[in-house]
């Protein structure tokens, strides 16, 4: 299995403080300079320490944070050399539970960590075989892992922490009765890691039934978006969406990310533009998990610069390197608007994220305004006529003449 790399913290907003300061031994610290981490994140200096006292902790960080570290550095320094389940980090999507596996993997040679990456899509031997040779942490998707837990190949009675990443996408594509059934194998006692970027109301419910007394790390900002997003409308006629699509990847020379709702357009969009003669990739429901692991790693490489998706690759995923998200449509809501745009702009860099849309899309568009606190500018491509948006006029007021 390909495991999607660790990224370092290079754009990462960083504080002054050291890893050795968060109480990270010595052995841990060595492995994380040699990957290029130097200084923890607020969310990682912040939520280690607690972490590593066993404490409960919920950390609430917008994506790009570091929260990836903020909960496996204590994991890995707490339950290594256990021999059997003693950490269990349950993920939303295959990619995402990949790139967890990547930052684990840093360690597995270094101080003898033992760990297995449980994901449907790709074969199940393998991590049996993983799961024999004594994994101490465990990252998964919820149904692979029940999988496993029901044939009696992941053994969950000794697990001491259990860790929620992107709790919020998890309640969005509906895991919640799969996690209720996941706790039901696990002992009460344990350590309850709960990270998010958001804290919708069913999280809240969740959180006070299994956590006790936890520390929350609360570092969203004002605005939902990144500070360093420059965000664009073009709103088009409908029979233009396609040309203005083409226009904009012709017109920007940097790597982007350009989501489409549906497989069938993605593999339009992916035929034309391969086409056109750009190097570009795609992923979505229909590729198999190591061909849409390679379209990660391609774009990350430089092997292409553009890579086309559906809503897999919305949440979680870290490409630093990407410079433009276009949105062919507008997302079906002001969350899922959110998390394509941070894909772009993490840390401390700067990105833009361009929105194709129709007169249809104005409301949403109004609801994403608020959301971000600014007005989007209104944009125009080459060779593409745009929709004029008709204003509502301000009514006049008739002042009396005062006798």
């Amino acid at each position: 299995m390909k495991y999607a790399k660790a990224i370092p913290q290079d754009t990462v907003e960083q504080t002054g403080r050291s890893f050795t300061d968060l109480g990270l031994v010595a052995d841990v610290v060595r492995v994380l300079k040699e990957a290029g981490f130097a200084h923890p994140t607020p969310i990682q200096a912040d939520a280690i320490p607690a972490a590593l006292e066993g404490r409960d902790v919920i950390g609430l960080a917008q994506t790009g944070s570091g929260k990836t570290a903020a909960f496996c550095l204590p994991l890995i320094q707490r339950l290594r050399g256990a021999g059997e389940i003693r950490a269990l980090i349950l993920s939303p999507t295959r990619e995402i539970a990949l790139q967890t596996k990547g930052l684990l993997a840093l360690f597995e040679k270094p101080l003898g960590l033992h760990t297995a990456c449980l994901i449907g899509g790709v074969p199940i031997g393998p991590q049996i075989r993983d799961l024999k040779q004594g994994a101490e942490i465990v990252v998964a998707t919820p149904g692979r892992l029940l999988d496993h837990a029901e044939r009696g190949t992941a053994r969950l009675g000794e697990v001491e922490a259990l860790v929620l990443d992107e709790a919020d996408h998890m309640l969005d594509l509906g895991f919640l009765p799969q996690i209720q059934r996941v706790i039901q194998y696990l002992p009460e006692k344990r350590q309850n890691l709960l990270f998010s970027a958001t804290m919708p109301e069913p999280i809240e419910r969740l959180v006070r039934r299994i956590m006790h007394d936890p520390l929350t790390v609360d570092l969203r900002p004002e605005n939902r978006t990144a500070a360093g997003i420059e965000h664009r409308l073009y709103l088009v006629h409908r029979d233009d969406m396609k040309k203005c699509l083409l226009a904009l990847v012709n017109e920007e020379p940097g790597s982007m990310l350009i989501f489409l709702p549906r497989k069938i357009d993605a593999e339009w969009a992916h035929r034309q533009l391969e086409l056109e003669g750009h190097p570009v990739d795609r992923m979505h429901g229909d590729r198999s998990q190591r061909q849409r692991v390679e379209a990660l790693e391609g774009l990350r490489e430089g092997e292409h610069r553009v890579l086309i998706a559906t809503d897999i690759a919305a949440r979680g995923i870290d490409l630093p390197m990407v410079r433009h998200v276009i949105n062919f449509g507008m997302p079906d809501t002001v969350e899922d608007y959110v998390h394509r745009a941070g894909r772009t702009a993490r840390g401390s860099a700067t990105g833009i994220v361009s929105t194709i849309g129709t007169w249809r899309d104005k409301a949403l568009v109004k609801r994403v305004e608020e959301a971000i606190g600014e007005e989007i500018p209104r944009c125009t491509a080459p060779g593409v006529k745009p929709y004029k948006e008709l204003k509502a006029a301000k009514k006049k007021t008739r002042r009396r003449r005062m006798l």
